[in-house]
């Protein structure tokens, strides 16, 4: 659904949430924020990707003419979003080797993981913020690097593993389509 003259920035590299936002139905331009994700910790999967969803915004701001915004007439709104899997308890990021990803595999044979995603939308015009996590759980499923946790479930090779996936396969892939649409609506 596109909004009248509605501008939005997506505050992300990956390619998955690009797809998944021009399914959508949006037109965008993209924007990275350059952070030191590492440098961030929180006690819950939740918190910590809402608190780097919000650190990319104000990364991203800084970068921005804001007071350029503040004077359209049309809205502009920023999203920003990050993911983690958890498995066995434990938060998983990209993977730093070859060699851990390999070992995220043998460790995903067989059990069960989730995916924590979060989506921050910021109206540069209104100042107005806010955002949402996301948790999907998956069964019996493979692994790739430079994703969170090494999971890329819409791969072809790792499809075929996975057993269930309570969720949806959007909110894996980093944005949930359901939660960024009403973020979308509120923002404006």
């Amino acid at each position: 659904m596109i909004y009248y003259h509605l501008q939005i920035i997506l505050g992300s590299s990956s390619v998955a949430r690009r797809k998944i936002l021009s399914e959508m139905g949006y037109e965008f331009t993209k924007m990275t924020a350059d952070i030191d994700e590492k440098s961030i910790r929180k006690e819950t999967p939740e918190e910590l990707v809402m608190a780097l969803a919000e650190a990319k915004a104000e990364a991203i701001l800084q970068k921005l003419p804001v007071d350029d915004y503040l004077k359209d007439a049309e809205p502009t709104l920023l999203i920003t979003c990050d993911q983690v899997v958890v498995y066995d308890g434990v938060v998983r990021e990209k993977p730093s080797s070859k060699e851990e990803a390999q070992q995220f595999l043998k460790d995903y044979s067989g059990g069960h993981a989730a995916t924590v995603s979060s989506v921050l939308v910021t109206n540069l015009k209104t100042g107005f913020r806010k955002g949402e996590w996301d948790r999907v759980d998956l069964v019996d499923e493979g692994v790739t690097l430079n994703v969170a946790g090494g999971l890329l479930i819409e791969h072809p090779s790792i499809l075929p593993f996975v057993r269930e996936v309570v969720g949806t396969t959007d909110s894996v892939m980093g944005l949930p389509k359901a939660v960024t649409e009403r973020l979308l609506k509120e923002a404006m």
